[in-house]
């Protein structure tokens, strides 16, 4: 089994920043993606960001040029560096992993940004 834990929400004002951690702990074994998703009041939740072993870093179209996803391997730990947000960036962030057919999730941090 595999535990995901978030960390590194709360509320920022608009152009701030926050960094988001997954810590990833349990029977990882080979991580084929891992990645950060969102889930607005009301809407479906969204993919912001991945690491694949195939295609490195992506992310969605909304967040190019001010997220970056990196990971520290040692400690098993993916981050989601956020800049310049925006009100619309608001959302509980979720962190995926995907690893030998079976997909992970935490329970997710909550990002608010006020205008």
């Amino acid at each position: 089994q595999v535990q995901l834990v978030e960390s590194g929400g709360g509320l920022v004002q608009a152009g701030g920043s926050l960094r988001l951690s997954c810590a990833a702990s349990g029977n990882i074994g080979s991580i084929n993606a891992i990645g950060w998703y969102r889930q607005a009041p009301g809407k479906q939740r969204d993919w912001v960001a991945g690491l694949t072993s195939g295609s490195g870093r992506n992310y969605a179209d909304s967040v190019k040029g001010r997220f970056t996803i990196s990971i520290d391997n040692a400690k098993n730990t993916v981050y989601l560096q956020m800049n310049s947000l925006k009100p619309e960036d608001t959302a509980v962030y979720y962190c995926n992993l995907y690893s030998r057919g079976n997909n992970y999730w935490g329970k997710g941090t909550l990002v608010t940004v006020s205008s």
